[in-house]
């Protein structure tokens, strides 16, 4: 229940207001299809209305903390503050990440209380499942719970080789019948198992567990409080069957680093399968480990179209996890070069830098010396069981260098708030009240080098680097809880800057004029807006129940095709120097003559990284109906000639649930 409320005369004041979705309506439309949620009275939520709900959300969860701890609030302070907060955030001045725009301010927060919601990834080490039976299970609980409420979640295999895999061999067999729902699925993972660990603890021989599905909803009903359809009890029973048969594989055999990214990734592709449209995984593991290396080797065979060879079936689920590796300075970087050239895999985490230093131009102070790996898209650095919330903010749509200073005090009181939350996870929330870790993110930064000079930027970094400091001693002392341990990072993004038609993170925009392709349910009631505004809508030719709409894309200044590997590196290592105390989330895409480039330019930066990855570079008409086309100036001229603005009235339609890191770009760490 929301504790807090703005005045109604200052939300109404907004509700005929534009407040700038960029991109030609793709922002608009990403909008209504991604956050805007059904009202009680069964029309969708307008961005004025969701923007009350978020702050109106945020205000709450500060008043119930001061209120329970007897602090003091003081309403017309807060009402002051919330009305600020509210139209920096209506004019995009910075943005909630997806996961607090889809879930802050209702019953999923501030009644049944899942506090993970709110964050946008996570990690969880393998290096103390030797200890019992349940540390043995957990970090792969956590793995499950978190995804299935939208959390990505990083992975290590440092627990390869600790325990023995026993298959149950009892006559006596135990029945689970699933509850129907998330805790149940996650109960039916640790009976599986513990039935194959429990022995190698002494907690005598576990019986073979046998499920019943029946109580699981069939296919296509509704899920309340989180979205969409169900998918029945079948993504669960395959994952039942394929982790059972990968572990009776290994019977009497150690825990391996390929078991336990094979069990990680299993309950992926469950997750996926079990209507979140993507999973975010990335698995970490050492350098010169050589079966970790190995794991992607699936062998093509581009003659027959399969996979071949002892691997091929990893091909299969696999694909749930970017793999990194833990570099450090003396690392040899040309051998997995080489390997990353080919497909972009592995990525590359220096935890050397990441435990020693802050921001990089500061000294080292070794604040994350207990960190244990990254979120799936490399700009948090977090120990084993801890959550990340990540708030963007858009130096570009900024009205001046004050106007910034002042928005920056908004972001990162709202990542603060987000900490208040308590989770389901005991270890969360140890690890997450004694840290009080934030993320507040620079989004834009391409486009606001467009407009200024880098020297420019590093004042604004560097000034609001500072600024957010003061404001943390000031509200951590309100607050009365500790201050951050890092407080700002450069995220990815993805979904949110569409909103404020901004380029992601720190990433270039792939072409100055191109197609921006989105896939929508040919049930959509958004659907006859896009036909309305004379958009180009097509058959999905992958899935039959989608359609593809294209919107047409200018986006001024520097594109990839003119930045060099070299450039973009140099761009992430400025940001690591001059804002970013966690990490920067950074993409490098690379020519083909660029390969035999990232040896070196890896060796050369790596006293000034935290977490950096490689992509090739896409071939344009690789496959039919790629996200991104490029195209003329005078075809685009020619789209938009009939393009009308889209309106979005009277509809019925609930959002999709933001599905982890809220970025194509995140999955490619």
């Amino acid at each position: 229940m929301l504790i807090f409320k703005l005045e109604d005369d200052f939300v109404q004041g907004y509700k005929h207001l534009d407040p700038g979705f960029g991109f030609n309506g793709l922002g608009l439309l990403t909008y209504f299809r991604t956050y805007s949620r059904v009202k009680p009275d069964g029309n969708n939520e307008q961005w004025y209305e969701t923007v009350r709900r978020v702050v109106e959300g945020a205000y709450s969860l500060q008043k119930q903390h001061i209120l329970s701890n007897e602090l003091g609030w003081n309403p017309k302070k807060a009402q002051r503050s919330a009305q600020e907060m509210y139209d920096r955030i209506f004019n995009m001045k910075f943005l909630p990440p997806g996961r607090m725009l889809w879930a802050l301010g209702t019953p999923i927060i501030h009644e049944k209380k899942i506090g993970q919601a709110l964050f946008n990834c996570a990690f969880v080490s393998t290096d103390e499942i030797g200890k019992s039976t349940e540390d043995a299970v957990k970090p792969f609980l956590f793995m499950m719970d978190m995804s299935m409420v939208g959390v990505g979640v990083g992975f290590d295999v440092a627990g390869g080789g600790m325990i023995t895999v026993n298959k149950p061999e009892s006559e006596d067999v135990d029945e689970f019948m699933i509850p129907d729902s998330r805790e149940g699925w996650v109960e039916s993972l640790s009976r599986l198992l513990t039935s194959y660990f429990s022995k190698h603890f002494d907690d005598g021989g576990a019986h073979p567990v046998r499920f019943n599905y029946e109580e699981i909803r069939a296919a296509g009903l509704p899920i309340k409080g989180f979205g969409g359809v169900s998918s029945g009890p079948e993504p669960l029973m395959r994952m039942h069957e394929q982790i059972r048969s990968i572990l009776d594989q290994t019977d009497g055999q150690l825990l391996s680093v390929t078991t336990i990214t094979d069990i990680m990734n299993l309950i992926g592709q469950c997750v996926v399968a079990g209507n979140v449209r993507r999973t975010a995984q990335i698995a970490i593991g050492d350098i010169e480990n050589k079966e970790y290396r190995k794991l992607k080797d699936y062998r093509w065979n581009p003659e027959s179209g399969q996979y071949e060879g002892s691997m091929a079936h990893r091909a299969s689920w696999g694909w749930a996890s970017n793999n990194s590796v833990l570099v450090d300075r003396n690392s040899d970087f040309k051998p997995i070069a080489a390997q990353t050239a080919i497909n972009g895999e592995p990525g590359y985490v220096f935890m050397d830098n990441i435990k020693a230093y802050s921001r990089l131009c500061d000294p080292a102070d070794y604040k994350d010396e207990k960190a244990k790996g990254t979120n799936p898209c490399g700009e948090q650095s977090l120990e084993s069981y801890e959550l990340c919330c990540l708030v963007e903010t858009f130096p570009s749509r900024a009205d001046s260098y004050e106007d910034y200073m002042r928005t920056l005090k908004f972001a990162y009181l709202l990542g603060k708030t987000a900490t208040l939350v308590s989770t389901t996870w005991h270890e969360t929330n140890r690890v997450q009240k004694r840290n009080r870790r934030i993320g507040t993110s620079v989004s834009g930064i391409t486009n606001f080098l467009d407009k200024h000079s880098l020297e420019t930027l590093r004042v604004w970094l560097n000034s609001g680097y500072q600024e957010i400091q003061r404001w943390d001693s000031i509200y951590s002392s309100w607050l009365c809880v500790p201050r951050s341990i890092k407080t700002t990072s450069v995220k990815p993004s993805g979904t949110v800057s569409l909103l404020a038609g901004v380029n992601p993170g720190c990433h270039f925009p792939e072409f100055e004029y191109y197609i921006r392709r989105v896939r929508v349910a040919k049930n959509s009631t958004l659907v006859p807006a896009i036909r309305e505004a004379h958009l180009p809508i097509e058959d999905d030719v992958v899935d039959p129940s989608s359609y593809v709409v294209e919107f047409p894309i200018h986006n001024p200044g520097k594109s990839l095709k003119k930045v060099s590997i070299w450039e973009q590196v140099a761009l992430a290592v400025f940001l690591q120097k001059y804002w970013s105390d966690n990490q920067v989330s950074c993409t490098v895409t690379f020519r083909p003559e660029e390969a035999n480039m990232i040896h070196v330019v890896l060796d050369y930066f790596k006293y000034e990284l935290k977490s950096i990855s490689f992509l090739p570079q896409l071939e344009m008409g690789a496959y039919a109906q790629m996200p991104y086309e490029t195209i003329t100036r005078e075809k685009y001229l020619d789209m938009t000639a009939g393009i009308l603005p889209m309106q979005f009235v009277e509809m019925k339609e609930d959002a999709e649930m933001e599905k982890y890191c809220d970025g194509a770009v995140c999955l490619r760490i």
